[in-house]
């Protein structure tokens, strides 16, 4: 009875994540979607702890450690959710998919030490339970090395760190990782206790590597990539445990991953070959493209002539980017939308899909200032509508808005599909400077004619541009 009713949670559970996955792709569901697959999981925990029975009918027993572990890690996220301002919110994003792979690779460790003494001799044991533990060892190691690496790009603790024949040095670091696991499985020999430990220390080192070269701009790939990992990971757990929920929750995990990582690429034209070895981005380009842009003129507009120019407007489009979450600007970019509303201007909000430092960034900045769901166009509509506006306030967007992807064979994004704001009649960038972006890369849609710039804090500019507008 017991055993029926926690394959009936189990199952309650997978149908709540598929539910909850669905839900979603649609910002308007995607809050509610995500509390169904949260419930989802909670009940899949708790049907674990009291009604799971092991291979002799045993329960579990030790329910103090358990849900001491419980309270702990559900409170040290509660807060760090509840706290984390919206410009760290990709770290966040990043460090939690690590923990999910150490997880993983934890499971592994002590799986593996478990059958070493149990069985006391690793030829009792399966190849197919054998393998499934290397590969959550492997792939968790590398998800929560690698995720960490970015954590530390993210918030600028790291930076990027690459040499000479890198790659080579990853792939003959896989290379030895396949070869041991491959020789562990056939041979069983004596010292595969310390030949698994090693397996664990170079898929850490691999992982590390892996994401040191990767440049800035591609770190929302990045992140797509390693959350898949992490899900595949999961999966591995759940074979191992013969888990249903667990293998379910990470095979959504794993293949949702994927297939984001896959759009992402398709979105900047890119395999994710290339973004793996393309270093893309980078300090030294960045200051090149500043000093390049600093050598041309720019035209400037004050926040008094650009209210004129969006009050008497009428189509405005607004290009968000991070600029904008750093500034914490996007509840003031919705009051300026209001005002302009008020006075018959529509606003609409062109969003790239890698726009921000993490998949999604911009959907959820804009949400969190209660912006209409309808109001955000994806990059395909948005071209489309771009060439009609009367006025584009680009707010701290640079590298999905540069022509030099459509017109400069030379650019490290040429092929990039990106929003084409300077087919507007007027195109307003607000910028603290000139600097360049994160992918450290020169923007010539600064030196347009149709562009003008304005210099400043995102979100003093924006409250300068209402209360501008409000005294028009």
């Amino acid at each position: 009875m017991e055993l029926s009713l926690l394959t009936i949670i189990y199952l309650v559970a997978a149908v709540t994540f598929i539910l909850g996955l669905k839900m979603l792709s649609s910002p308007a569901s995607a809050r509610k979607g995500n509390l169904i697959a949260a419930f989802g999981m909670v009940l899949a925990i708790l049907g674990t702890i009291f009604f799971y029975r092991d291979e002799e009918g045993k329960v579990l027993h030790n329910y103090l450690w358990i849900f001491g572990g419980l309270a702990i890690g559900s409170g040290a996220g509660w807060v760090a959710a509840r706290k984390v301002k919206m410009t760290a919110m990709p770290e966040l994003v990043s460090l939690f998919n690590g923990m999910g792979g150490a997880c993983a690779a934890l499971i592994s460790l002590i799986e593996f030490n478990h059958l070493s003494h149990s069985a006391g001799n690793l030829s009792a044991v399966s190849g197919g339970t054998l393998l499934i533990i290397f590969l959550g060892l492997i792939i968790g190691s590398i998800s929560f090395a690698g995720s960490v690496v970015a954590w530390g790009k993210l918030n600028g603790r790291i930076k990027d760190f690459s040499f000479k024949g890198q790659h080579w040095i990853n792939f003959i670091i896989l290379a030895l990782v396949v070869f041991l696991v491959a020789f562990i499985l056939i041979s069983r020999p004596e010292t595969s206790g310390m030949l698994f430990y090693a397996v664990l220390f170079l898929s850490l080192l691999y992982g590390f590597f892996f994401v040191m070269p990767i440049g800035g701009a591609d770190m929302p790939v990045v992140i797509s990539l390693l959350n898949s990992f992490t899900g595949v990971a999961a999966a591995s757990g759940g074979f191992l445990y013969d888990n249903k929920a667990m293998l379910t929750g990470g095979i959504l995990v794993g293949a949702a991953g994927t297939l984001l990582t896959i759009l992402m690429c398709k979105a900047m034209n890119r395999s994710i070959f290339n973004v793996l070895v393309g270093n893309f981005g980078g300090g030294a380009a960045a200051a090149t493209g500043a000093a390049a842009g600093g050598a041309r003129a720019v035209k400037e507009i004050t926040a008094s002539d650009l209210a004129i120019n969006l009050n008497y407007s009428k189509s405005v489009v607004v290009v968000p980017g991070y600029g904008l979450a750093v500034a914490q600007a996007q509840k003031t970019v919705k009051e300026l939308e209001d005002v302009l509303e008020a006075n018959g201007v529509e606003v609409r909000y062109a969003i790239h899909p890698v726009a921000g430092r993490m998949p999604g960034h911009m959907n959820v900045l804009l949400a969190e200032a209660n912006v209409p769901y309808p109001k955000l166009v994806d990059l395909e509509e948005a071209n489309e509508m771009l060439a009609q506006a009367d006025v584009v306030l680009v707010l701290g967007a640079n590298d999905v808005v540069n022509p030099a992807a459509k017109d400069d064979p030379t650019s490290p994004i040429y092929g990039m599909p990106v929003l084409e704001v300077w087919n507007a009649k007027l195109v307003v960038v607000v910028k603290r400077s000139m600097g360049a972006g994160y992918a450290g890369i020169e923007n010539p849609l600064f030196f347009h004619d149709r562009t003008k710039m304005l210099f400043g804090d995102a979100k003093k500019v924006l409250q300068d541009l209402v209360n501008e507008v409000k005294a028009l």
